[in-house]
């Protein structure tokens, strides 16, 4: 096993970061939130010669959902995630598009796998705890690895901000919970990603986010 690794294509007109977590030396790994533009995607994977074992879905909001089912059916390999709590979200992603004036080729969700509290998935020897962290969306998941004190947060949190919870499903509460009772536990050098903009440490928002603050 190798060091754990990122990459991070900002997609669509929501600029969300796609990330590509990897194993440096055996070159494997997953897509976490393909909202679209699959082709640059895969266009990335190739580039680096990846080998992509699974898709994980942090919530089922279309800027990083939308494009899951293409990249599937490009790689086959499995959707995973988000929690169940999700699935209406997933399943009206066309009906979003619409809404937005998005391309077409934007598909309803279906994923192999939801996850629960307290599970693990895995890559390359990496392993990654599952947190449900609702708030933002219902079925929100983050992703942490122990290891190398590092969590993929999606839209829960954010360098400066937290998600947004005006969207169905949100809650300013219930956000706000997720974060104070779920991720800054983890402790201050934990590092992650976000679903948008730069990520940072749980401790730099912890003193200075001013929604936490």
């Amino acid at each position: 096993m190798g060091e754990l690794r990122a990459g991070i294509i900002t997609v669509t007109p929501f600029q969300q970061n796609c990330t590509i977590l990897f194993d440096e030396s055996e070159k494997r790994g997953v897509v976490i939130d393909p909202g679209g533009e699959v082709e640059r995607i895969l266009a990335a994977i190739n580039d680096n010669g990846l080998a992509i074992e699974a898709i994980w879905i942090t919530h089922g909001h279309i800027d990083h959902a939308g494009g899951a089912m293409a990249l599937k059916e490009a790689l086959d390999v499995d959707i995973v995630g988000p929690h169940e709590a999700d699935a209406s979200l997933l399943s009206n992603l066309e009906s979003q598009a619409q809404m937005f004036g998005l391309p077409d080729r934007v598909r309803n969700c279906t994923p192999d796998r939801y996850l629960q509290e307290g599970e693990t998935v895995s890559f390359a020897g990496h392993d990654f705890e599952v947190l449900h962290c609702p708030g933002h969306a219902p079925g929100h998941v983050v992703f942490y690895n122990r290891a190398a004190k590092f969590a993929h947060v999606g839209d829960v949190l954010f360098h400066g901000s937290i998600g947004r919870t005006d969207l169905p499903g949100g809650d300013h509460d219930t956000l706000i919970r997720s974060i104070k009772e779920k991720l800054l536990p983890l402790g201050d050098d934990v590092g992650f990603i976000c679903g948008h903009g730069p990520g940072g440490r749980f401790g730099d928002e912890r003193r200075g986010n001013p929604f936490l603050v």
